[in-house]
């Protein structure tokens, strides 16, 4: 392994199990330092502030690193019960000429406003259930507990584009525009408007041609199904949202009233891959947790009982390929890569063998320490990078109970019935990622590579509940490089090329590096990602949560 900044850290290394029973591979750990100040509400900065640079931010970066996570965790004397529950802080860094300034703000949702207004939890989100209104009588208070739950707008996990314009967004129904220069919200987008669906994931893919690709969940008396969607590259008139949205195809979900719960899905050339995981979403909870006050997250449960199904849906046609390739019980929620080859579909994915994480990144246990902590991070099965390797090219005359993938990989796909492929998968890393805990939070030079076959992938370690380590991969060879430092806590980073770029890894990788142990210091920190060098940072004179998920925003 090559190590370009690696320095002795103070955060145990995890040890391997020698009963390997899964993907965990590591005895308990003990001794994490506490990072409750990932988790602490902060005050937006809507003016835009300098920054102290330290080394050197390469002159030719002009643009904004757009950033959106949750920046409150507490409305008056209400708190939060899950790091996803926060309120929508969106944040920018403007790059420049070698200099950085610094921005944020809340976006502007109803449920902010609301919660501002009554000072209080108003809107339910994923793991907080609103209690009725103490200004109200008691039988008016009885009656708002029949009320079906609403939907939350806090658009908090990541930045998205659709049609050249940028959004914020989450896993409802609901997404905001917002001005990338002032991010202000300009206008609130409402997906069931245009498509007959429930919600969307927060992670679109993107042709070159600007054609966007989604998917979304509808509910109705006769069950759960999953929808492919498509978004036209162009707008005709400047105010124009989701006008001309479709609905590419409808997968019924193989339990009508449980669907699966999914957070992405991948697409290559000619397919998109929805991933049927064993993360279960029970919809009469659900439906009925304002009477029984249960929020959302108490109405997904892991089920390992269920294999994990890949369902390929034709771009082109819209339809669904009669071949189910099937895997063991396991559960991803950020994929890496997916191309053809060679009559073969190519899927990379971070993914772990259980789904029961969700459930770990409540605020409390964020905010633990000491033995509490170890023993939630204990409790954790680590997200490795994984491959699977898709025949496509299955007929009748496919033999069954038999290798159908190359010698080149070590992922395998057994024809076990007409329509039906077990796959096994292929780690895209070697036992030197094992004392990183991991790695998420996955990104590639997506706008050369995405659907191609590619070398490099971008991500996190996790020897904790977040990022601490920064991880340059190398599938030739599956080499890896690590930026870490003792005490600092990078998120997700994002790969910019720089101009005329000729190979895949020219350019810089981003992250914003939390400093819960220093105040005010946080930094935008931009690595060269060809030799994972650090260039120079941005330091910001205040405190910023750890946040979800960002983009860039090139500026001629």
């Amino acid at each position: 392994m090559d190590t370009i900044t690696k320095e002795q850290n103070n955060i145990p290394a995890l040890k391997k199990s020698k009963s390997r029973k899964n993907i965990n591979h590591f005895t308990d750990v003990h001794g994490l330092p506490c990072i409750e100040k990932l988790v602490t509400s902060v005050e937006d900065t809507p003016e835009p502030i300098s920054t102290n640079i330290t080394g050197k931010i390469p002159e030719w970066i002009n643009g904004n690193f757009l950033r959106n996570g949750p920046g409150k965790f507490e409305i008056g004397n209400n708190k939060f019960n899950h790091w996803f529950d926060g309120m929508a802080l969106l944040h920018q860094f403007k790059i420049s000429n070698g200099q950085v300034t610094y921005k944020s703000r809340f976006l502007s949702s109803d449920s902010y406003k609301a919660n501002k207004e009554h000072n209080r939890i108003a809107v339910s989100e994923f793991g907080t259930i609103t209690m009725p209104d103490p200004c109200k009588n008691f039988f008016q208070r009885f009656l708002s507990r029949f009320e079906l739950p609403q939907a939350t707008d806090n658009a908090n996990v990541s930045f998205v584009t659709y049609k050249g314009d940028y959004y914020v967004s989450t896993e409802t129904n609901v997404m905001h525009r917002v001005d990338p220069e002032t991010l202000e919200t300009t206008k609130k987008v409402d997906w069931s408007k245009f498509i007959a669906v429930n919600g969307a994931t927060a992670h679109p893919h993107t042709e070159p041609d600007g054609t966007t690709y989604n998917m979304g969940n509808s509910y109705s008396f006769k069950g759960a199904t999953y929808n492919i969607i498509r978004v036209p590259p162009t707008k005709k008139t400047p105010e124009e949202t989701l006008e001309g949205a479709t609905v590419l195809c409808t997968i019924p979900s193989s339990d009508k009233s449980r669907p699966s719960y999914y957070h992405s899905f991948a697409m290559s050339e000619n397919y998109v891959v929805f991933i049927e995981q064993p993360i279960k979403m029970d919809l009469m909870k659900i439906v009925t947790g304002k009477l029984t006050g249960k929020s959302i997250s108490d109405g997904i449960s892991w089920d390992p009982k269920l294999d994990t199904i890949f369902h390929l849906i034709n771009k082109q046609t819209g339809k669904v390929n009669a071949l189910k390739y099937y895997t063991k019980p396991m559960s991803t929620f950020h994929q890496i890569n997916a191309y053809e080859e060679d009559g073969y579909l190519i899927l990379d994915m971070c993914a772990s063998d259980d789904g029961q994480a969700i459930s770990n990144y409540n605020v409390q246990n964020l905010r633990q320490s000491g033995e509490d902590l170890d023993e939630v991070y204990n409790t954790l099965c680590r997200v490795f990078p994984r491959r699977f390797v898709l025949p496509l090219n299955v007929d009748h005359g496919t033999p069954y109970n038999q290798n159908l993938n190359r010698p080149n990989t070590t992922a395998t796909s057994l024809r076990t019935d007409k329509n039906k492929v077990f796959c096994t998968h292929e780690d895209l890393h070697g036992e030197d990622l094992h004392q990183y805990g991991g790695l998420e939070f996955p990104q590639i030079n997506y706008g050369k590579y995405n659907t191609h076959p590619y070398r490099y992938f971008y991500g996190c370690g996790f020897r904790h509940l977040v990022g601490d380590t920064l991880i340059k991969m190398d599938l030739q060879g599956k080499h890896m490089k690590v930026w870490e430092k003792p005490g600092l806590y990078p998120s997700e980073p994002v790969f910019v090329p720089s101009p005329n770029a000729t190979e895949e890894d020219d350019g810089v990788v981003m992250s914003v590096v939390i400093t819960p142990n220093m105040d005010k210091s946080t930094f935008l920190l931009v690595l060269d990602a060809k030799t994972f060098e650090e260039l120079g940072r941005a330091a910001v004179p205040v405190n910023i949560p750890y946040g979800f998920h960002g983009t860039f925003n090139a500026t001629a």
